[in-house]
Formats: C-alpha cells, sequence, structure tokens
C-alpha cells in the first residue's frame, strides 16, 4: 500500500451527469462485469437501461480526501523515486478510482502511467481504456483506446484518446457517441474531436456526422450541445409537414436561452406554397410574474394573388400577483385576416375556432368581498355578427354574514361599457346591482337553499335607426325569489352479486320568481341563451348576461339515482328533469331565439360503468311538445389499460345557427408492441354524408430514438373578406407530418407523447359537449 498527497491535479472530475450511487461489488472489475436494469415494458419516457458498474475498492483507511492511496499485489520501490505496482492495482483518490494490472509512480517526472484492463471510474463517468497517463506538466490525465459510460445516463461511446484536464473539461480525440446499445448502434454521433466543459456543462464537436444504422447521414462541422437538462442555447429538432394548404412545410426551431427567467424560440417555418415564415416565442419569469409572447409572420403569402398584406398571429399571455389579494390576468390575441387559422394555423387555435378571446382582468380578493376590473372582447371570425367590446368592466361582489343559520347578505354590482364595432352598433353602458338575503341549509341529508333579491339595472344608450325601439336611458328595478330544496335517500342493495353496493334517490325541486317587464327598450349586448341541459334546470337565470332578466314563475323538477360500489366510487347515474313554466315569456333575444314555451325540453343524463374497460355516458334535451330531440350526445369508451383505449361518440343538436348537426366520430389509441403506437380518429357527418375529418397517427418509440408518421384530413372553410379570399381553396386539407428524437442528445430522455397526437385533430380529445347556439 502507497499513500501519497503529491499530484493533486492527477484526476480532474468531470461532472457529466448528476450523482449515482454505484453498486458496491469487492470483486475484480473489468469492462464486461455489469449490472444492467430491465426497463418497464410501456414506460412514461422509455430510456435504455443504465449499467451500473461495482465500485473499485481500495483499503478502508482513514485518510484525507486529497491523499491517493494505492492497492496491489506487488510493488516495487526505487529510493522513493519510482515506484512500480503490478496485480490487481487500485487508486482510490477521494470519489475517483483507477484499476489496473500495471502502475508506474514516477516521482521525479511528476508521472503516472498504467496499462492492462484500465477502469477508471468517478461519480459521472466510467471509463476503460488500454494505457492511462497522467503528467503534472501538461495538468491532464489521458485514456488511450478507450470507452465510456456516463452515470446515469444512457451516453456512451469510445474515443481514439479521451483527456481530462485540471479544470474538469474532458476531450475525446476520434470519438463517438450515442445512447444506443449494440454492436451497431440505430444512431451515433461521430466526431474527429468532442470537448465537455465541467463548468458550463456544454459539448463541442467538431467535424460530425449523423450516422443512421452506421450510414452517415448528416454532415456538421461544428455544433454544441448540452451535457445535462441545463438550459442551453441551440438548435431544437427539426419538425417536417405536408399539407394540401401549404405544402411541404418545414421547421427549424432554436432555443434561445437569454437568462435565468429569460428565454426565446425562434423558428423559421417554410412553406413550399406560401413562402418564408417566421416564428417567434418569448418566455419571462419573475417571483410573481410570468408570461408569454408569441408572434407569427408571414411577409407575403404566394398563395393570395390578390393580396400582398403581411399575415400574422401576434398572442400575449401574463399572469401575475402583486400580492397574496391582487392578481392580474392577460390573454390577448390578434391576427392579420379570419382565414388565417384555416390557411396557414398555428398551435395556440385549431382551424375550427369561430372566435378569439381577448381578455385583461385586475382583481382584488379581501375576505368577504372582491373587486375586479375587465378588458374584454371577443373577436369573431367570419361573417357572424360581431360582439360588443367590454371596456371596462367593473365588478363588485360581497358577502357579509349574518351570523345565524349561515344567513348572509349578498351583493353584486357590475358597471360596464359596451363598445360597438360595427356601423349599426351603438354604444352604451349599463349599471347592475343586485343585492338580496341568502340563507342555506345543507346536511348529508338535506339541503334547502332560499334566496331574495332585488335587481337594479339602469342602461344609457345611444339612440339607433335600426332600432327605434331603444331609449337613451331606461331604468330596471326587478324583484327575484328563488327556494332550492333536495333530499337524499340511499340504502344498501340486498342482491348477493352487489352486497357492499348503495344506491341513492336524489330529488329536487326549484321555485324561481321574477316579475314580466317590457325590456324591449333595452339593446343586446352581452346576452344569449343558455343551454337546457339537466345542470341548467337549476339556474336563477335563463340567460348569460345582464341585458335581459327573463321573467319567470317557474317549477323546476329533477331525480338523480346513483350506485355506488363498495369503495363509494360511482358505477351508475341516472338524472332526469324539466322545467314546467306558469307564465310564458315573451321576450326574444335576437330574431332566432324566442323563449314563448310552456316548459323546458326535459333534460336527462346518464353514466355506466359496466367495468373497468367499457364506460358509457349520454345527454339528451327532448321536447316533449314537438316531440322531437333538441339536442343529444353518446359516448362509449372501452379502456384495454392506462394506455389505450376506444371511444365512439354521437352528437347531434337541432339547430347550430340555423342547420341541424348530427356526427359520428371513432377515436382509438392503440399499443402495437412494445415500441409502436397508432393514434386514429374519424368524424363523419351523418346529415351531409361527409366526413369531417380522418387522423391517423403511427410512433416507434426505441429506448434511444423516436419517430412519428402522422397523415391528416379534414374539411376546409372559407371565411374572410374578398381581399383574402381564395377561390382556389380545395373543400379539404390534406397532409402529413413527421417527427424525431434521438434521446440524450439534448441533455435528457426527451419522448414523444401519444398526447400531442391527440389534441392534433380539429375537434382535440375530450369528452363531448353540447354546442351552444
Amino acid at each position: 500500500m502507497f499513500i501519497t498527497r503529491k499530484f493533486p491535479w492527477l484526476i480532474a472530475v468531470s461532472c457529466l451527469s448528476p450523482h449515482v450511487s454505484a453498486q458496491v461489488q469487492p470483486q475484480s472489475v473489468n469492462k464486461d462485469d455489469k449490472i444492467t436494469t430491465a426497463a418497464a415494458q410501456i414506460p412514461v419516457v422509455k430510456s435504455c437501461p443504465i449499467p451500473q458498474y461495482a465500485t473499485i475498492e481500495g483499503a478502508n483507511l482513514d485518510v484525507d480526501d486529497n491523499d491517493i492511496v494505492i492497492n496491489s499485489t506487488t510493488v516495487n520501490m526505487r529510493q522513493d523515486k519510482f515506484a512500480e505496482f503490478n496485480g490487481d492495482v487500485t487508486l482510490v483518490k477521494s470519489d475517483q478510482r483507477i484499476k489496473a494490472q500495471r502502475l508506474n509512480f514516477d516521482r521525479e517526472q511528476s508521472t503516472i502511467t498504467a496499462e492492462g484492463d484500465i477502469h477508471f471510474q468517478s461519480d459521472s463517468i466510467n471509463v476503460f481504456a488500454d494505457r492511462l497517463s497522467a503528467s503534472e506538466q501538461a495538468a491532464q490525465t489521458e485514456l488511450i483506446n478507450s470507452s465510456y459510460q456516463l452515470a446515469n445516463n444512457p451516453g456512451h461511446g469510445s474515443a481514439a484518446a479521451l483527456k481530462i484536464k485540471l479544470d474538469g473539461t474532458v476531450v475525446l480525440v476520434d470519438s463517438s457517441f450515442t445512447t444506443c446499445y449494440g454492436d451497431t448502434p440505430d444512431w451515433q454521433i461521430s466526431a474527429s474531436e468532442i470537448s465537455i466543459s465541467a463548468k458550463d456543462n456544454v459539448g463541442k464537436a467538431y467535424n460530425a456526422r449523423l450516422e443512421i444504422f452506421d450510414v452517415p447521414v448528416f454532415y456538421l462541422p461544428y455544433f454544441t450541445f448540452p451535457v445535462t437538462e441545463a438550459r442551453k442555447s441551440g438548435f431544437l429538432y427539426p419538425s417536417i409537414s405536408s399539407s394540401q394548404n401549404s405544402g411541404l412545410t418545414i421547421e427549424t426551431p432554436y432555443y434561445w436561452n437569454i437568462a435565468p427567467n429569460y428565454d426565446a424560440t425562434i423558428t423559421p417555418r417554410y412553406m413550399s406554397k406560401r413562402g418564408l415564415q417566421l416564428l417567434t416565442e418569448f418566455r419571462y419569469l419573475h417571483e410573481q410574474q410570468s408570461g408569454i409572447i408569441d408572434l407569427e409572420y408571414l411577409h407575403k403569402d404566394d398563395e393570395l394573388v390578390n393580396d400582398n398584406d403581411p399575415r400574422y398571429l401576434a398572442r400575449f399571455q401574463h399572469t401575475g400577483t402583486f400580492s397574496e389579494r391582487f392578481r392580474a390576468h392577460i390573454d390577448y390575441t390578434t391576427i392579420s385576416d379570419d382565414n388565417y387559422l384555416i390557411d396557414i394555423g398555428s398551435q395556440h387555435y385549431n382551424a375550427n375556432d369561430a372566435y378569439l378571446y381577448q381578455v385583461g382582468e385586475l382583481a382584488y380578493f379581501a375576505d368577504t368581498w372582491q373587486v375586479t376590473a375587465k378588458l374584454q372582447d371577443f373577436d369573431i371570425l367570419g361573417s357572424s355578427t360581431a360582439s360588443y367590446k367590454t371596456l371596462p368592466q367593473l365588478a363588485f361582489s360581497s358577502q357579509t354574514p349574518l351570523g345565524f343559520s349561515n344567513a348572509s347578505f349578498d351583493v353584486y354590482s357590475e358597471l360596464s361599457n359596451f363598445v360597438g364595432k360595427d356601423a349599426d352598433q351603438q354604444d352604451a353602458q349599463r349599471y347592475h346591482v343586485e343585492a338580496g338575503f341568502n340563507l342555506p341549509f345543507n346536511t348529508p341529508a338535506w339541503f334547502l337553499n332560499s334566496e331574495l333579491k332585488v335587481l337594479q339595472t339602469y342602461f344609457e344608450q345611444e339612440q339607433s335607426q335600426n332600432n327605434s325601439n331603444l331609449e337613451e336611458h331606461v331604468s330596471r328595478t326587478l324583484p327575484k325569489l328563488r327556494i332550492h330544496g333536495g333530499v337524499n335517500f340511499d340504502r344498501a342493495l340486498s342482491h348477493p352479486k352487489l352486497a357492499g353496493y348503495t344506491q341513492t334517490l336524489e330529488p329536487q325541486l326549484q321555485y324561481l320568481y321574477i316579475p314580466e317587464r317590457d325590456q324591449t327598450n333595452i339593446g343586446i349586448y352581452d346576452t344569449n341563451i343558455l343551454q337546457d341541459n339537466y345542470d341548467g334546470l337549476f339556474r336563477d337565470r335563463r340567460v348569460s348576461g345582464l341585458d335581459r332578466v327573463i321573467q319567470a314563475n317557474q317549477v323546476s323538477w329533477g331525480v338523480t339515482s346513483r350506485i355506488l360500489d363498495p369503495s363509494n366510487e360511482e358505477v351508475f347515474r341516472f338524472s332526469v328533469g324539466k322545467i314546467n313554466y306558469f307564465n310564458n315569456s315573451n321576450e326574444r333575444i335576437n330574431q332566432q331565439q324566442g323563449l314563448n314555451i310552456d316548459s323546458s325540453a326535459l333534460a336527462a343524463e346518464t353514466y355506466f360503468r359496466i367495468n373497468q374497460q367499457w364506460q358509457v355516458s349520454a345527454d339528451i334535451q327532448y321536447n316533449t311538445e314537438e316531440d322531437s330531440t333538441s339536442q343529444s350526445q353518446f359516448s362509449l369508451d372501452y379502456h384495454f389499460n392506462k394506455n389505450d383505449s376506444l371511444q365512439l361518440n354521437h352528437r347531434y343538436n337541432n339547430d347550430v345557427s340555423g342547420v341541424n348537426l348530427e356526427q359520428i366520430s371513432l377515436l382509438s389509441q392503440l399499443t402495437l408492441n412494445k415500441d409502436w403506437r397508432f393514434v386514429g380518429r374519424i368524424t363523419q357527418d351523418l346529415r351531409d354524408k361527409r366526413s369531417l375529418e380522418s387522423y391517423a397517427g403511427f410512433q416507434y418509440e426505441s429506448c434511444c430514438w423516436a419517430v412519428r408518421f402522422a397523415y391528416h384530413r379534414h374539411i376546409n372553410s372559407n371565411l374572410g373578406l374578398p381581399n383574402n379570399f381564395n377561390d382556389n381553396r380545395e373543400q379539404f386539407n390534406s397532409g402529413f407530418v413527421l417527427q424525431f428524437v434521438f434521446k440524450g442528445l439534448t441533455g435528457k430522455q426527451t419522448s414523444l407523447s401519444t398526447e400531442d397526437m391527440l389534441n392534433a385533430s380539429i375537434f382535440g380529445y375530450k369528452r363531448p359537449y353540447f354546442l351552444n347556439n
């Protein structure tokens, strides 16, 4: 055994990966002595099993971390100037270790050389080599004909020479890098030199070749890459796609790590039919503020012959708190023309989105009250009637406890300034105060909530030549009485196969009274009829907004029955109910939407979890007076396992902007084997007997790389004004998308998620819902 503090430069630590605890095995270790961990069959992020090597053990001595301890079978010393160690030689210095068959220690020349099955080991890397030399003059350690394996990372490779310098920099000459295993890796980077800085955690490659199955496919004279998950500026993986709308599309994103709390992604997007577009995303983060600024800009669209104007989309999102009670939120999007999303597309919206929501909000929350200031607009796409801007809307709400039975005195007030965008839309101001008493009683067996309020609204409206009924000043005062109660019954099911199951019966009843008042002298600024689904039966209003307070003398009834399993999870649910009106309302929201009916549609919904795989859900609103269905949806889900499922949907609505809608869709996500996955979707219009959308995506993912190929076809719309109206626009848009990932090349085990494919359709992946009129 030999102990010295000479050569503090002997082994410079290279921090290539986070700390990993190696398994301790005192046996002799060579290149083939490794323990591989079994990879999960379908993990969330599939990565190759990482070899783990037993720790090289030295003598168990109480020595300083700066001491170098050498053990061997034999040693030949020459006047304390030269030492030759032979047979199972181990050198240990702190957390760096060397094992070899022979090691020479020259104190005068300040060198160490080693030969024979060399294994260099630290917490960040294992290196195997034929020869090792360390020199104080060169201030580096060099390993010849080496292979290496990063710790806690499947990255590995080989090098004709591997040099570890004093500052922690690792230089690999005539080297390779890959995260794949096997005699012929699926992919690898070969370079004349790779330099890895421990200080910056950045690698630099010179004269690099990307080889796929040992075939060179790409050459770069120089590029940099991160070796940890720390952010670093550089190019991200490109994306290749094609569509009838834009032709061949190639995106090459560049990530710019500006500062710890600022970054940007700049993406040139080439579209063979339209030209070169620039996409930028800037993100910022402070202690209590964060936001994103996006800009998509196309200087000239080659597809639009009659329009030379730029096409763009800009979006600003911000969320912040100024204190525990003060919050701010902004989400503002603007686009150059209504057909932008259809023609070019954007990651922020779907091609079938009908409007852009624009809002800026500032709110203060106290213990029993809150104040909100809001600027709001809906940028309607297409020829639909433009909505009013709300610039601004100030709202105040409070709930003051009265000290008995949870009773409270509630106040809600709102001041809204409406600004018209079309010539026939007049500006208006609306001030509304709603105040009254709320008396709730809630127990596990029953509940009874009572409200008595007064609604006072004042309007100032500009005179309109298109609507002579509007008055400049209107004051409206209405009382409101609401009583809502229900009872919860439950019983244990007696059937032997349903032991431990519980059935509930939950009837509820609501009475709502608001007197009738002529409101034809008030304009419609932000009001629409709400849906009459089951949950909507027990609202205290039939419309959104406050331009109309619809008279009500009505009783809503509903019954829900559930079956709960022994773990109290819902197995079955059925609900049915409707509203009976004692007086008809003569109010109309617009020319198509009237409220002169005796009762609402019969609303019902059901859910049945047949077993862990099969689930059924359905909703319906049935008009008993006209003996017809107003709206319905049906969904059948089959889950093979956590990752695989089939979903069949049917949707019907008898009036979507004056048109009947009936669609059926089938969505699937399937694991074909341990490496291949499939996502597919087809949506059919049953009324017009045509396909609305088809999507098929295949994804291959091994432990070290992944690729995705998807085909899509969906119906096009043609919105906008004549200058950006494209007569050559196809009825359908179709194309493909190609994405690939080499895992570990960006410093982390990046994977492809099938969730992207699920959301790639124009309808997205979600449970069906009733479409608003």
